[in-house]
């Protein structure tokens, strides 16, 4: 299978480079050409930039794919509003295109878990969730419209070896490495499902290959817990007593003081009931997941990282001198 992925250089990216290999599936990648890692061997780049439709249309010009798989379909990287013309380039030139979107697109509500039924968020898709949203309508529109061969996956949280996102595994395997305290607003309450990458990249190549998914949303991801409970489990894998500290009343004014995934913003957990009856591949739980990420973390200079850590793409980082000082005052 001749398959482009729009993206490639890292997380999600990358591992779905590796199991497109692993398959025996030929990959090319198209992205901005300024990622330092280096891709597998026999993998083609193609450059090109997201946020410039002309770009898009030389690099795309005259090509035809089996499939592809879009883990770049973020506002950050898309160009918001573009993503209609991108679609255009494709349309009548892929065998499948799989579009990876996000919880995110949902309209939040308490009732769970949450079905791809469920109402979009109403955000400007200058935002990520109202873009991740934008897009969603954008391919069913075009699969209504014209027979367009795309499909959805929703993930939540994303986890596993290679996370570019750095306060959300990383970072509470370090607090308790060293001891640290772990900072938990809302009483530890807010709920988050968890998905292995490499489960996440098997499902995407297996609805890339499964017409019943074209012109579906399908969530894609593992258990779910809660605040607290995720950083007992993550303890329990470190073989540590964790120091946990509830924030009172948190106003959610200056920066966090603990991981993104803990505001409330994240309280949801997907159904995965429809993934099952269309036979993906189901999540290997999160304890077999966080126990392998663990392995692989120990086995990297990630041990070693700084105090304090950011993603350039995300912003999302930790900063364990910030979180000592509000430990420190809560204490008194």
């Amino acid at each position: 299978m001749e398959t482009l992925i729009l993206g490639g250089g890292t997380f999600v990216g990358r591992r779905m480079v590796e199991h497109l290999r692993e398959a025996g599936h030929q990959v090319t990648v198209l992205n901005r050409g300024k990622t330092s890692t280096d891709l597998p061997a026999g993998v083609k780049r193609i450059v090109g930039d997201r946020t410039s439709t002309e770009s898009m249309r030389q690099a795309l010009e005259g090509t035809e794919w089996d499939a592809v798989i879009d883990v770049s379909g973020f506002v950050m990287a898309a160009g918001g509003g573009l993503f209609d013309e991108l679609i255009d380039l494709l349309d009548s030139r892929v065998g499948s295109y799989v579009f990876v979107s996000s919880i995110m697109a949902y309209e939040p509500t308490g009732l769970m878990p949450w079905t791809e039924d469920q109402p979009y968020r109403d955000d400007p898709d200058t935002t990520y969730g109202g873009f991740k949203a934008h897009a969603e309508r954008a391919i069913l529109d075009r699969f209504a419209s014209t027979g367009f061969p795309g499909s959805i996956g929703r993930p939540a949280a994303i986890y596993g070896p290679d996370n570019n996102i750095h306060d959300m595994e990383t970072a509470m395997f370090l607090r308790l490495r060293r001891g640290l305290p772990i900072l938990i607003p809302y009483e530890g309450l807010v709920t988050t499902s968890y998905g292995h990458v490499d489960d996440l990249c098997t499902n995407l190549l297996e609805m890339a290959l499964l017409p019943a998914v074209r012109g579906e949303v399908v969530n894609l991801t593992g258990q779910g817990c809660s605040a607290r409970e995720y950083a007992l489990r993550l303890s329990a894998i470190v073989n540590v007593d964790p120091d946990i500290i509830e924030i009172p009343n948190w106003n959610g004014v200056g920066q966090a003081p603990f991981g993104h995934l803990f505001k409330d913003k994240h309280h949801g957990i997907l159904s995965v009931e429809k993934a099952r009856d269309l036979g993906l591949t189901s999540e290997r739980g999160f304890m077999n997941g966080h126990e392998q990420t663990y392995e692989w973390f120990c086995s990297t200079d990630l041990v070693d990282a700084p105090d304090a850590l950011s993603d350039p793409m995300w912003g999302a980082g930790y900063d364990f001198d910030l979180e000592a000082t509000f430990a420190k005052e809560l204490h008194g």
